[in-house]
């Protein structure tokens, strides 16, 4: 079988590739030939007919050896193209380390990754290349030439009064909050704000913070590390159920619009929360993620709005602005503000030039214009995300998509993990649903990704969107 590999494969030369059976040499041989670049991009291989003629084997032989290469993202498959060697980023340079096994007589088990992804689909961060330059340096200088000089020093640590100003208006005529410039502490983003929560929440002798089934681990780990458990809340189809949340202190939510799965807080739900809140003496921590961007009704108004008493709610510029800004707030029950100034500490500040900036961009309308200008740019990527995925994988569901800058795409049972490798070996950026699992969670497991559409600058949307379709099933 060798020799017949060898010598009858005119179209494409093999050589087998360690023992196992036909099929397993037969996709270690292909897979080699592609890794070592023998086989370039875009290659198209013999239709498997072809091939298994030529080596003299059966062609389900040869079908399951592309289907399996297909799976993990060394070739594609598509009707009317045939089967192609996958385009994909360039691997780094394995180091000896990683070349051979530890004591250097053979390949190491593990293949080298490609160095760098070409696109990402990451969620959580906006199109970085479409932040408002002309409009935010307009703002910072209009700021600093107003500013009189005694706005250098110290300050408030709770923050510059002309934010906090400016933020309560506009949460209250966007958002449906209901506070006073009084009751806004400014952060450095949520995980600082979840940081001072955390003390403030053990000074108060709460040792419990219920979270969801599905979110971001660094969060939970802001919360573990304040000396607070973190067990998750229940999760159906209807999604997170905050009703019974055990012996917990408070809650953790993102209820406008729910990381990664996308759906808001039901409003039976919603009322619910806020009568365990009020009968137990808990608190509501509302996590307002991505709440601005809404695309087919109208926003989801803040939990803090139906009892500003018992939640605690939290905002940052990293999704409508940019995360590397830094800025965020909260807006705190009246009885707890003192002790939340008192936990963010006097020394706490945030760059009080940042601060001027955004107090001008939000009270000029730029901020307003801004989100406008991108509401519209990321609706046209989530309709063409649908549209591709429809048309190119229609196996795949769409869904969690009215509203924020992530879609959740449901796979078939048991493909999460080989779409995931496929998207890594072609140089694509990507979450498999898993990654925001829970570990206590409790709700059946989905095979899914979290797509973040948001992210890709325009230049690299089209190529982005295309690597993805590439390596659905």
């Amino acid at each position: 079988m060798a020799e017949s590999w060898a010598t009858l494969g005119v179209d494409l030369h093999l050589e087998p590739a360690g023992s196992g059976g036909l099929r397993r040499g037969l996709t270690d041989a292909l897979r080699e030939a592609v890794r070592t670049g023998r086989l370039a991009p875009g290659t198209r291989l013999p239709s498997s007919r072809t091939l298994a003629a030529d080596l003299g084997i059966a062609r389900n032989t040869v079908a399951e050896a592309y289907a399996d290469l297909v799976a993990e993202g060394w070739l594609t498959a598509r009707q009317g193209s045939g089967t192609r060697v996958a385009e994909r980023a360039a691997a780094a340079a394995p180091s000896p380390a990683t070349a051979r096994g530890a004591d250097g007589s053979g390949p190491a088990a593990r293949r080298p990754a490609p160095a760098r992804p070409r696109y990402s689909l990451i969620p959580g961060a906006p199109d970085l290349a479409a932040f408002p330059r002309t409009e935010w340096l307009r703002a910072a200088r209009r700021a600093l030439a107003g500013a009189p000089y005694d706005v250098l020093g110290y300050g408030d640590p709770r923050g510059r009064p002309e934010l906090r100003a400016a933020l309560a208006g506009y949460l209250a005529r966007v958002r449906g909050v209901r506070t006073d410039p009084d009751r806004v502490l400014i952060t450095s983003g949520f995980a600082h704000a979840l940081r001072i929560t955390g003390t403030l929440l053990r000074s108060r002798g709460v040792r419990t913070v219920a979270v969801e089934s599905y979110g971001l681990d660094a969060y939970w780990s802001v919360l573990q590390g304040a000396g607070l458990a973190t067990p998750a809340l229940p999760y159906d189809e209807l999604g997170t159920d905050p009703r019974q949340p055990g012996d917990a202190g408070a809650v953790l939510l993102t209820p406008a619009h729910q990381f990664p799965m996308g759906t808001p807080l039901q409003p039976e739900r919603r009322a619910a929360v806020i009568d365990w809140a009020r009968r137990t003496g808990g608190l509501i921590l509302e996590d307002d993620y991505d709440g601005e961007f809404r695309y087919d009704r109208q926003p989801v108004g803040a939990v803090q709005g139906l009892d500003p008493d018992r939640v605690l709610y939290f905002g940052t510029t990293s999704k409508s602005l940019a995360p590397g800004l830094r800025l965020g707030w909260m807006v705190v029950p009246p009885s707890l503000a003192e002790e939340t100034a008192a936990a963010k500490g006097a020394a706490d500040t945030v760059g009080v030039l940042e601060q001027l900036t955004l107090a001008e961009f939000i009270t000029s309308g730029a901020y307003d214009r801004h989100v406008r200008s991108s509401r519209l740019r990321y609706r046209r990527r989530r309709d063409a995300l649908a549209a591709a995925v429809s048309a190119r994988a229609p196996e795949v569901t769409v869904t969690g998509i009215a509203a924020g800058l992530h879609a959740v795409l449901r796979l078939p049972a048991g493909m999460e993990q080989s779409v995931v490798q496929a998207a890594t070996w072609q140089g694509l950026a990507l979450h498999g649903l898993s990654f925001h699992r829970h570990p206590e969670a409790v709700a059946e497991p989905l095979d899914a990704l979290v797509v973040g559409y948001g992210t890709p600058p325009d230049s690299a949307w089209a190529g982005a969107l295309d690597a993805l379709c590439r390596v659905l099933p």
